[in-house]
């Protein structure tokens, strides 16, 4: 593990290539074109720098100079502050809150669904599909407000739900079964640069 050692002199980030959370925090880096080292680690056999640089062992997990991070919403907020440009959280306090309660709902709502998938080879139960399917409908309407989620500018929020969107086919959810409003979003926003940048091998071939 000397290697890995040697390379923080730059920017680390532990990832895994199918990792939900680790996809979010790709595509914030990717946005604000920062340089660093993805290093894609096997989630069965992780690598003991990682151990010692986490308590919980877990991916994504950031390293900055002496700085470990772990936590995606921890992550992507430090990348946010520490690379200002672009802004990808709001200035204003309430503006600012409002993403941060979407950002909660959003780990709360999907990603507990998604993660349950990761951890059944990317398959929900029939139950979990019809809680998820059932809660993009439900949150149709906002998708057509805004040019993004809430917002007229690209944030936080949209890094952290088009990993989830993304996977819906690999889920059992068929895009034809999403809402016109987050399908047209999805479509929009995949082709991206930075979105499409932030990918890996393997998270292309869930859609190929």
């Amino acid at each position: 593990m000397a290697l890995i050692a040697a390379r923080r002199s730059v920017m680390t980030l532990f990832s895994a290539p199918l990792c939900v959370q680790s996809h979010r925090v790709r595509i914030v880096l990717a946005e604000k074109d920062i340089t660093v080292d993805v290093i894609n680690i096997d989630p069965d056999d992780k690598p003991e720098d990682l151990s010692d640089l986490n308590p919980y062992n877990s991916v994504p997990t950031l390293v900055d100079r002496d700085l470990a991070l772990y936590g995606p919403q921890v992550i992507t907020e430090y990348l946010d502050e520490r690379f200002p440009h672009p802004p990808l959280m709001p200035v204003d306090p309430v503006s600012r809150a409002a993403a941060r309660l979407a950002l909660y709902r959003i780990e709360r709502d999907w990603y507990t669904l998604a993660e349950e998938a990761e951890a059944n080879g990317r398959k929900l139960s029939a139950k979990s599909r019809k809680i998820l399917l059932e809660s993009l409908v439900s949150t149709a309407d906002v998708f057509a407000i805004k040019p993004y989620f809430l917002s007229d500018e690209f944030s936080l929020v949209d890094c952290a739900i088009l990993p989830i969107l993304w996977r819906l086919p690999a889920y059992g959810i068929p895009s034809g079964s999403v809402p016109k409003p987050i399908a047209s979003y999805a479509k929009r926003l995949f082709a991206r640069p930075s979105f499409m940048h932030s990918l890996t091998e393997a998270e292309r071939e869930l859609r190929s």
